[in-house]
């Protein structure tokens, strides 16, 4: 058994969703299928308090491909992993038709349309929250670059004032394991930043990382998004320009 196979504690349930003070029991493999929506199709079953994720720093890496799809891999290679996300509110309402965009490196650390050259646009995409607030996106496990921690970029678009940028962070254990096991990870050791140590994960906290979880060979990664409809987002950091929601 990996170490993310093992049932979580208190803080691995707490970095998918927030649970009312009492709810710190050991999750098992069947309470993570109904939470990551393999069950009731509801990330949120049992819960009444939902995290509003803290914004970040767009990043210098962020294009919008005009690409609605569920698969991002466009071939390339890597641990398969299913990237589960469900847009809610601070009630815990999924948010249906809210845009979500994602992207983030390949297995090797290379972000399509700047390291590999422009016209790519692998480990990107977007799709829109169906009637629970959930999107999911099939992908590989993320590389790592020298000063960033392993990390997902995503922007959520309620319409085109009100968007969340945020980045999605994994546990350690699962990051050493995967970089230690399989190719073409294994080529590249000397992963150089940790989330305790990167100061975008600090400032996005627990409610940004994932909960992992091996099923069968390949990773089921899910995160509560939890999302203020009344915010208005304020151009910041790198790309200036939010493009509207589009279906």
């Amino acid at each position: 058994m990996n170490a993310f196979e093992k049932p979580l504690t208190r803080r691995g349930a707490l970095t998918l969703i927030a649970v009312t003070a009492g709810g710190g029991m050991l999750m098992s493999r069947s309470a993570f299928a109904q939470l990551a929506g393999g069950d009731a199709g509801s990330l949120i079953s049992g819960a009444d308090v939902c995290v509003l994720v803290p914004e970040v720093t767009e990043g210098p890496y962020y294009f919008d491909p005009a690409l609605v799809r569920s698969d991002i891999t466009e071939g390339r290679p890597g641990l398969a992993t299913a990237l589960r996300m469900q847009v809610v509110d601070a009630s815990c309402r999924p948010i249906e038709g809210a845009r979500v965009d994602v992207w983030h490196c390949d297995a090797t650390g290379v972000y399509s349309g700047y390291d590999a050259g422009e016209g790519e646009t692998f480990m990107r995409g977007t799709q829109f929250a169906d009637a629970n607030g959930v999107v999911e996106f099939a992908t590989v496990y993320p590389g790592w670059y020298t000063g960033r921690t392993v990390h997902i970029h995503f922007k959520v678009f309620l319409d085109a004032t009100n968007v969340l940028t945020g980045q999605i962070f994994f546990p350690e254990e699962v990051s050493d394991f995967v970089y230690a096991s399989y190719e073409p990870y294994t080529a590249r050791p000397g992963r150089d930043m940790t989330n305790a140590a990167d100061g975008i994960a600090q400032q996005a906290g627990e409610a940004s990382v994932a909960l992992v979880e091996n099923i069968d060979g390949a990773l089921l990664a899910a995160l509560v998004v939890g999302v203020d409809p009344g915010a208005v987002s304020q151009p910041q950091g790198f790309g200036a320009m939010y493009p509207p929601p589009r279906r």
